[in-house]
């Protein structure tokens, strides 16, 4: 019976989100549309991916470092989970990176730190968020990619690629991916990456750098969560 009532209570707080979130225009969602509501007790880890000496990818034309827009988007989908009555644990909160000493193997260790972040706080979820390039410039558009050997993170990756994908302007032929990625190994729990564009298309190095589409591409990654409870 207890069981029964947190699933309903849940819906109740999921379906208030949505329903406030549409009213907002989603990226005007803002801590009170929740503040009321109990937390959910579901721990979600928010993974920027990248950080201090290693950039990632960069704007073809405004020179953003996939670091920092990793940073920005993982804050910001973190304000909306906390809001929600989640727990969110971030693996970087800064623009430094995890390794120590940026010498020989300083990837390796900012891997392994992560893991270790990971592993210590039984996550629900692990959203990996970062940024995508292309040699082809008309390539553009958000993707989720999954364990492909575990079906809930495929469940969890599809529902996010579908709100990346009813996004206005973006691709609607994009499905999400599976593949063999380390950080979506670091916890049986679903886990995905979120490549929110590519910087190789103009259009989404320009969109990707404002802080409006931020929020709009973190509250399609929210919801895409809250459809998977």
């Amino acid at each position: 019976m207890k069981i029964i009532f947190i699933k309903k209570r849940l819906f109740a707080i999921i379906a208030a989100i949505i329903c406030f979130g549409a009213l907002l225009g989603g990226a005007s969602y803002s801590a009170t549309a929740t503040s009321a509501h109990s937390s959910t007790n579901k721990t979600i880890v928010i993974d920027a991916g990248h950080g201090g000496v290693d950039a990632g990818v960069i704007g073809i034309n405004t020179g953003a470092r996939e670091s920092d827009l990793n940073l920005a988007v993982s804050k910001k989908l973190g304000a909306y989970f906390k809001a929600a009555g989640f727990k969110v644990v971030y693996t970087r909160i800064s623009n430094g990176g995890l390794y120590g000493v940026a010498s020989k193997g300083f990837k390796m260790r900012d891997m392994i730190r992560r893991k270790e972040i990971i592993s210590s706080t039984a996550p629900d979820i692990i959203i990996s968020v970062h940024q995508n390039f292309c040699p082809i410039p008309s390539r553009r558009g958000g993707a989720a990619f999954f364990n492909k050997n575990d079906e809930a993170s495929k469940t969890l990756a599809a529902l996010i690629q579908n709100e990346f994908n009813s996004l206005k302007g973006a691709r609607k032929d994009i499905k999400a991916l599976g593949g063999d990625y380390y950080v979506l190994k670091c916890a049986p729990c679903p886990s995905v990456i979120v490549e929110c564009g590519f910087l190789s298309n103009v259009d989404d190095d320009r969109l990707l750098s404002t802080d409006e589409y931020q929020k709009t591409l973190s509250y399609a990654v929210f919801k895409g969560v809250l459809m998977f409870y």
